[in-house]
């Protein structure tokens, strides 16, 4: 594989990101610290919304048709979300990421790209 390959590519397409998302939310809503923030959501939705997020940020086709994330969000500021918040995100993808032996590089690559997001998600 060659490094022109986009990271939805190289980590698998698909089948990876669609694994990474499901074991995700499972981890997600599994932990204290942030699964009251998804009391009212439909999950089947959210995770549909999530893979698709995944696949264009992540390089590959571009399905996504949901809010921004600044909007998508909103509500979730409102009630708290945080920096803490958003770090016990980025640690549940990162082991999920870890779970399915994505390797280490494109972990890092991944997590830079869901950073990138930070300030946008916690609406500053």
């Amino acid at each position: 594989m060659s490094e022109s390959e986009s990271l939805y590519d190289r980590i698998g397409g698909e089948a990876a990101v669609d694994a990474a998302v499901e074991l995700f939310y499972r981890k997600v809503l599994n932990d204290h610290r942030i699964n009251r923030f998804f009391d009212k959501t439909d999950m089947d939705t959210q995770i549909a919304k999530q893979k698709a997020f995944f696949t264009m940020a992540f390089g590959g086709p571009n399905t996504y048709t949901g809010q921004d994330m600044r909007n998508a969000h909103a509500k979730m500021v409102k009630m708290g979300l945080n920096d803490s918040h958003f770090d016990a995100v980025m640690e549940h993808l990162g082991a999920s990421l870890t779970e399915l032996n994505v390797p280490a590089d494109l972990i890092g690559e991944a997590a830079a790209i869901a950073e990138s997001t930070r300030n946008d998600v916690l609406g500053k």
